[in-house]
């Protein structure tokens, strides 16, 4: 482990202690190393310098606009190299949110999600993608965080 020292103003230490704590994390030292890999593949993603991803899409539509379910479903099937799984849960009598889980290509992965996004009625779609290293086995694909 290597250790650093950084200097700060009062009030951005005031204002940086307030919000780890608001973050339930135990010292600032957890804190930066979350931000710091945050930072790291947030720049990895911005550079093309994540091939492999896992990520997580969240949307909500009504599910009363013209044929958008059976649309989004036959998006899901055509991506099922993609989608991995789905979470479908209804908001009131006319909005759903729907998770979808996925792993792939993140050139991939982003193009399906921006096409599902773009869908007319979809609406609050956002996604969460993170960086990973894919190993693939007979059995199985390996997904393991980068940092």
């Amino acid at each position: 482990m290597e250790r650093f020292t950084i200097s700060l103003d009062e009030s951005l230490a005031v204002a940086f202690d307030r919000l780890i704590r608001d973050r339930g994390y135990a010292n600032r030292s957890e804190a930066m190393r979350d931000m710091i890999r945050r930072e790291l593949e947030t720049q990895r993603i911005e550079k093309a310098e994540a091939p492999h991803c896992v990520a997580n899409l969240s949307y909500i539509y009504n599910h009363h606009e013209r044929r958008l379910a059976e649309r989004l479903t036959d998006l899901q099937h055509h991506a099922h190299d993609v989608v991995v799984s789905s979470m479908h849960v209804h908001l009131d009598h006319d909005n759903c949110l729907e998770t979808l889980f996925m792993r792939g290509h993140t050139d991939q992965v982003r193009a399906f999600a921006e096409k599902l996004i773009a869908e007319r009625g979809v609406r609050h779609g956002t996604l969460n993608l993170i960086p990973v290293e894919a190993e693939t086995t007979p059995q199985h694909v390996h997904s393991r965080p980068r940092t």
